[in-house]
């Protein structure tokens, strides 16, 4: 940094030099020019010595040149970062060259006896060694040069002259030749001193305005940029969509973007490949996009993007294509890594015309399809609106259920298909709001999206165990209780049914854990230690509504699961392609060594079927419907006494 900042310094002041030298060279050479005319055609004219005619037009060329080199300098070179050594080399020349014509002048006048004109060329020359002093001082050399050369040569001759007072003519030359030099040296060094401190500040100045510059982007960067993508950030791209909103006389599209699969990486690879897939999302969306400031990351996966002059079938268009670059595989230093994306848009000014409102409806639109189909395309609409609007009015219903208790269990029988006594019944929570029966199916994700399922989750499990230890009967009889993904993922799961199991002094061979197969596109490596934590504790774990979806019979295998519910719609089936499903899953069942229920049995003859291909366990509503707590002593009774 040193050395770069010395050449620029150096630089500086060879610029300046060569402005101070070139500043002043018009005067000089009009200067000689008259000198020059003066000494050579005054004294004689008409008669004009030969060998001064000759020597002035060496000078005039001399000048001439030099006139058109200051001339294409100011032109040319005085008002741009021009090389200052070459413009310096181009002005000593032409300087000492002078110097060196007009001692040649001085030298010849010695020789001739005319006294006043060689007084007078003494006089002339003197005084612009004088001049030179100053004029010359942007460069040392030329500065001491110049006087010397002007004054030694003709001095030294007028020494070697056999008068003595031209003798002492010589002397005092060479004297003030000495005194000249003394003073161009100094005035040099002064000068050369004065350019250094001139420009030292000025590079100061300069790295100060650099530093300040820097210190600016930085801010800017910290306050505007999202350090991972350097994408404009939440706060600086709600400023550019506040300011288009409200200025803006042309339809846009705003679109929201949310990667499909990034958790799992993140999760399961780790956080510098999630930021590696991050990065080269960004950089695909800038080479898309070609406009940095309609371009943001959100948060977390989540980006938006602004298209300028946009209809609806434009942006579907250009959101198709966008899922198609971001879906292609990324080139990571260990692996090939893919993820999808999910796209919601909202239209300036068909859907809102505030920058908060159009990103809230593009996030809804983008939400709602991912619900539905994920690496898609979804336009806001009224209806989605009212969807969620439905939703928010259910969780703001659900918070307050949980606070008031008015949540409740109802359960539904388990048979074992050889005798047709109750087994276990599946505990299922029922919620009445506003005298309306709201299904699980419609709660339960809503509880999962807004952190809810986990108190949901707890109470069910423990109100669960204290009923079936109330149920007194001769045979023993289990309780089935579903728990969901985010439930099993919580590190404090199994404490949670361990004070389950102690509080209601429930044997753990009497509770079993419903999970669904949906728990098989997770982590598999921590389902399986907690199915086998559960497992070591007594209790039996089922796979719910098997068939349905990411189960393979490696994962079966591997987990060990010790019950597999067959989904009602295989029952529904069983007269067509459904039964020979399930004769499989029995197969299986019987390879891998776990018992089957058959559930969403409603007829006798779907009963005898099932019988036949040797079900283990049926439950439906040919059996029973879901009953209320109070009512389950008298059908335990009914049921294992008849």
């Amino acid at each position: 940094m040193l050395i770069k900042n010395n050449s620029k310094l150096n630089k500086r002041m060879q610029r300046d030099a060569a402005i101070l030298l070139y500043g002043n060279a018009f005067a000089g050479i009009f200067v000689s020019l008259l000198t020059s005319t003066f000494l050579v055609f005054a004294f004689t004219y008409p008669q004009v010595d030969p060998l001064k005619k000759v020597w002035w037009w060496g000078m005039l060329t001399l000048l001439t040149l030099r006139f058109l080199d200051v001339l294409w300098w100011k032109i040319k070179l005085e008002n741009t970062e021009f090389n200052g050594q070459k413009s310096i080399t181009h002005f000593i020349i032409g300087a000492n060259i002078t110097a060196i014509m007009w001692a040649i002048y001085l030298v010849y006048c010695t020789t001739q006896h005319n006294d006043v004109q060689l007084t007078t060329t003494i006089i002339a020359i003197a005084a612009m060694a004088g001049g030179s002093a100053t004029v010359l001082a942007g460069h040392k050399f030329t500065a001491m040069f110049y006087p010397c050369v002007l004054l030694a040569p003709g001095s030294v001759g007028l020494l070697l002259s056999q008068e003595s007072s031209l003798q002492l003519l010589g002397i005092l030359g060479l004297s003030f030749a000495l005194v000249m030099f003394l003073i161009s040296r100094k005035s040099a060094n002064f000068t050369s001193h004065t350019l250094f401190l001139k420009n030292e500040n000025s590079v100061l100045i300069h790295r100060m305005e650099d530093k300040v510059k820097h210190r600016t982007q930085k801010i800017y960067e910290l306050s505007n940029l999202d350090p991972l993508t350097h994408l404009f950030n939440r706060t600086a791209f709600l400023e550019k969509l506040k300011f288009i909103t409200e200025h803006s006389k042309t339809p846009f599209a705003l679109l929201f973007i949310d990667l499909d699969g990034f958790k799992k990486i993140n999760d399961s690879i780790g956080h510098k490949a999630g930021d590696v897939i991050l990065r080269k999302t960004a950089e695909r969306l800038n080479q898309f996009t070609q406009d940095k400031q309609l371009l943001c990351r959100w948060g977390g996966d989540e980006f938006l993007i602004l298209f300028a002059n946009t209809d609806e079938a434009t942006a579907i268009e250009k959101s198709k294509q966008l899922i198609t670059l971001l879906s292609e595989p990324h080139n990571t230093e260990n692996s090939v890594l893919s993820v999808g994306a999910t796209i919601g848009i909202a239209l300036y000014p068909h859907h809102a015309t505030t920058e908060e409102r159009l990103i809230q409806l593009a996030d809804m639109a983008m939400y709602y399809q991912k619900k539905q189909i994920h690496s898609a395309v979804g336009v806001f609409s009224q209806q989605i609106e009212k969807i969620f609007a439905y939703e928010l009015h259910l969780k703001n219903g659900l918070i307050k259920a949980i606070e008031n208790q008015q949540l409740r269990l109802v359960f539904q029988p388990i048979i074992l298909s050889k005798n047709l006594k109750v087994s276990a019944f599946e505990a299922l929570i029922r919620w009445e709001y506003e005298d309306e029966d709201i299904p699980p199916e419609a709660f339960i994700p809503i509880a999962e999206q807004y952190g809810l399922i986990h108190e949901i989750g707890t109470w069910v499990l423990k109100s669960a165990c204290e009923q079936a230890n109330k149920w007194h009967t001769a045979q023993q009889v289990a309780v089935c209780v579903n728990v969901s993904i985010l439930q099993l993922q919580d590190e404090h799961f199994i404490s949670i049914v361990e004070s389950a199991l102690s509080s209601s002094l429930l044997p753990a061979k009497l509770l079993h854990i419903e999970i669904t197969e949906s728990f098989f596109a997770s982590d598999l490596t921590l389902i399986s230690n907690q199915i086998k934590s559960l497992q070591a504790m007594g209790i039996k774990v089922s796979i719910d509504d098997f068939g349905t979806g990411y189960s393979s019979l490696s994962a079966m295998q591997d987990l060990a699961v010790n019950i597999v519910k067959i989904d009602r719609s295989f029952v529904n089936k069983i007269d067509s392609n459904g039964k020979a499903i399930i004769s499989a899953v029995m197969h299986i069942a019987s390879a891998l060594n776990f018992l089957v229920v058959a559930e969403g049995v409603e007829t006798k003859e779907q009963a005898h079927a099932l019988l036949q291909l040797g079900v283990h366990y049926f439950q439906g509503f040919y059996y029973s419907k879901p009953i209320e707590i109070e009512n389950i002593q008298g059908y335990l009774k009914e049921n294992l006494e008849s």
